[in-house]
This record gives structure tokens, sequence and C-alpha cells, in this order.
């Protein structure tokens, strides 16, 4: 055998004609993809004809894999190049979101927590105004052309003084700096009031909440023992919705949905309620089982991800029926990875990156002025994911440090064995995730929750691809977006 040959079940694959690609069999079908990420179906006897280089060349089927890139052409190769140039832009820009916390306090107590927030007697765990002033000068320092500072906690409202402290500090800054600056709450919204309401519509800041279905389910979830968690989410919601008729250029608001035990028999009742509240979309997210949704409570309120995947799989056939009906509806994480799949654009999210987000795409701010590698990284809170503090690290300390090294390291797929996946240019790892739940960074991915709910996920999604009715829901969707 030749070094320009490799095999595939005794044939010959000659990479004299063919690029480098992964496969996987999917019935009588044999999907391929390679690093630009495009993808194709070929049936079995073009697989074989195409890796043994014996493809009609004045066929439409080799002209369409050689635009592709799966048959060498160099003539091709700067149009590839700078496609894959513009999926992997994310890695020269720096820094872009800046996630504040603000406070570990909050007035919930949710059974999933993934922050592990305190209670309300706590005030140490606020964050102070000078330490504020310090991470907004911090995120002006960024290569980013844009910068998204986004308040999270515990209740972020708890500390309502330095939340406006920043949006009004950072917009005195902007005016220094060509930079696109933008804010985006996270909040339950139980202390959200009229002067609040009317601070954030003025300056722009987009608003999210967390609200898990139904109002028996919402509550269930996310006990509040002064109150309606679902009354205080929903309340605000509509309100949003009737100042956005009249301030067409306002920011935006959304909601997230944390899936517990108790959701699961509950897709369809769950995306009706957010269909009732008028939004377009819905980011069905199982279990971090970080913070408090881990431990001794994943007994309590997890399941496997064969459940979630039942889950999910129900929640999707509903939202395409609906879409067959006429109406756009979307699920958000099913959409993040069809954009990678059907465009030439990244989407932004860090976790279905290569590397991943951490440092390189966010930086996290603790209460205390601590710097961590991401979200994450902040609720396992061990010095394997601290960069430092605000006080002592610079910029360049923190960019250059051996923990940003570790994470991009980590975070690569091919460093793992993922490299030979079919799904590779589409998916992504989490450290944090595999640290705190496999014990190390560098787990066999193959036998994480991780990687069978991505497989799961991106295999259903390349299933119904081969339909090209659902191929046109999912090109308007990413369209749309």
């Amino acid at each position: 055998m030749s070094k320009n040959k490799i095999k595939f079940n005794n044939i010959s694959i000659d990479e004299d004609k063919v690029n480098p690609f992964c496969y996987e069999k999917f019935e009588d079908k044999f999907l391929i993809t390679n690093d630009f990420g495009y993808y194709y179906f070929l049936k079995t006897e073009d697989f074989k004809k195409f890796i043994k280089g014996e493809l009609d060349e004045d066929s439409e089927l080799y002209s369409e894999l050689r635009e592709k890139g799966f048959i060498k052409d160099l003539s091709k190769l700067d149009k590839l190049n700078q496609r894959y140039v513009k999926k992997k832009s994310f890695l020269k820009r720096g820094p872009s979101l800046h996630i504040v916390e603000v406070t570990l306090r909050c007035n919930y107590n949710c059974i999933y927590c993934q922050a592990s927030s305190e209670s309300m007697d706590k005030e140490e765990l606020d964050m102070d105004v000078e330490t504020a002033r310090k991470v907004v000068d911090r995120a002006f320092e960024t290569t980013s052309d844009s910068i998204t500072i986004e308040f999270q906690g515990g209740e972020p409202l708890v500390n309502w003084e330095v939340v406006k402290f920043i949006v009004e500090y950072a917009r005195g800054k902007e005016k220094n700096y060509n930079k696109d600056l933008r804010f985006a709450l996270v909040s339950n919204f139980s202390l959200m009031d009229q002067e609040k309401f009317d601070f954030f519509i003025k300056n722009g800041v987009n608003l999210c909440t967390s609200l898990d279905g139904p109002e028996e389910l919402n509550n269930k979830n996310r006990p509040y023992s002064k109150g309606n968690s679902y009354k205080e989410a929903v309340k605000w919601i509509k309100k949003y919705r009737k100042e956005k008729e009249k301030n067409k250029n306002m920011g935006n608001i959304g909601s997230l949905v944390t899936v517990s035990r108790y959701s699961l028999d509950k897709p369809k009742e769950i995306i009706e309620e957010y269909r009732s509240l008028g939004f377009q979309d819905i980011h069905l997210r199982p279990l971090s089982y970080l913070g408090h949704s881990g431990g001794e409570n994943r007994k309590k309120i997890g399941y496997s991800t064969e459940e979630f995947m039942d889950f999910w799989k129900e929640a999707m056939e509903y939202i395409l029926k609906l879409n067959k009906e006429g109406e756009y509806f979307s699920e958000r994480g099913a959409r993040i990875m069809l954009t990678k799949i059907l465009t030439d654009r990244d989407p932004g999210f860090t976790d279905l990156s290569s590397p991943c987000g951490a440092v390189i795409g966010q930086v996290v701010y603790g209460y205390n002025g601590d710097l961590y590698t991401c979200d994450e990284g902040r609720m396992i809170d061990e010095d394997v994911f601290k960069l430092g503090s605000i006080e002592n690290t610079s910029y360049e300390e923190m960019i250059n440090s051996d923990t940003c090294k570790t994470m991009i390291n980590a975070s690569t797929l091919e460093n793992q064995s993922c490299d030979m996946c079919v799904f590779k240019p589409y998916c992504g790892v989490c450290p944090v995730k595999n640290y705190a739940l496999q014990g190390t960074l560098f787990p066999q991915m193959p036998n994480t929750d991780w990687c069978k709910l991505k497989k799961g996920q991106l295999s259903y999604l390349f299933e119904k691809l081969q339909d090209n009715k659902n191929k046109e829901i999912f090109k308007n969707w990413v369209t749309n977006n």
C-alpha cells in the first residue's frame, strides 16, 4: 500500500484525489463531512466509487463533491480556505462576552441552581463599586470590536446600584472607544420595578429570564418563598412585549428552559407556554449537574441522556409540525447546530466551538474580583479555572496564562478522540464539565453524557435533513436568525 493510500473495508482510498473526511453509516447511505463544514449523503455504491477515485468526472455528483472540498482541486482551495477562516473567525477577536457576577445572593431556591447561590442575608457576597469600575475598565481592554456585559448572580437585581453603575460607567467610556457595547441581564424578575424597567429600556439592555413551562411545573423547579416565580416572570415578559409594540428599537427579551425530571412528560405543554407568551423560539436545555443540580440531588431531579433525548425529539417533532402548518417556531439549540451545518457563519456559541470560548471568547468576573475562564468555571470555583484577580492580573497576563492555554488545548477537538467523528465540524467540548463530571480535562469523550447527547441531537438533525420539507424549515430558521 503506497503512502497515498489508506484502507476502508479493504478498499484503498486514494489520497491524491480525496481530501480528508469523516463518515458514518446512515441506513443505506453514508454521511461524509469535512473540516470546511460541508456534508453530503452518498449512496453506498457512490461512496465506494468516491473513496476509490472512480466517480465520473463529468457527473453532477463529482462536481458538487469537488465544490465542497471532498475531491481535491487546487483551483477551489482559496474559496474553501476562506470558508474555514470565516468559521474560525472567533479565534482572532478576543473576549467579547464579559459576565459579571454582581452578587452571589438570591431570593429563589431553584432545585437545579448551578451557580450555588447563597442566602439573602450574606451582603458580603455583593460586588462593590470599585471592583465594578475595574471590571468595566478590563472589559474595554479587549481586542474584540464588540463588548457584551452580562449581569448574572445569584440574582443580579439584589445588587441594583452596582448594575446601574456598570451600565452608566460603561456608556460613558463607550464614547472614547470604537466598540459596539451591549448589555444583557439574566434575572428572575422578582425584584424588577418600574424604575429599573425604564432604565433597562432606556439603555437598550437585553433581558433574559428563566421560565420552565406552565405555572405548576415552573414553580416546582423554581421555588420562591415570598411569591410565585411563574407570575413574576410572566408579568414582566408581557409588559416588555407591550412596550416593544411602541418602541421597536429597544432591546430584546428572552427566556430559557431548564429541563428537570419533572419536565420530561411535558414537552408540548412547555412549548405551548412559550407560544402563548409570543416567543418564536425555545431553548430546551438539559441539567448541567454543576452546583445544586449535581451530587445527591442528581438522583432526585436528574435523568439519563436517553430520557432527555426522548423528550427533546418529541419536542422537535411537535415544533416541526407547527412549522409545516405555517408557523415560524424554532428550538434554539438545534438552530445553533444547524447554523454550523447549513451556513459558513459561526453562531458564537462557545460550547460548540473548537476550541471553546473560555478566555478567548468570554471572561467571568466574580463578585470579589476573581477572574474565571468562563461561566461554568466560576461555578466550579477551583484554582484550575481561575485566571487571577482583577486587582493583580493584567489583561495580557490573563490572555497569555497557562490556564488559558490549557483550556484551548483541552477543548480543541483534534486533541480528542473526536478528531475522527463525522460530527466534529459542528460540535465542541466543555473542559469544565469534563473536569467536574469525569475528573479530568481529557476524558474518553465517547463515554461521556455530553458526547451521547450531541451525537444524538446531530444524528436526529441529519436524519431530518434528508427530507426536503424539513431542510427548507431548517434553512428558514438559520436565515431568519
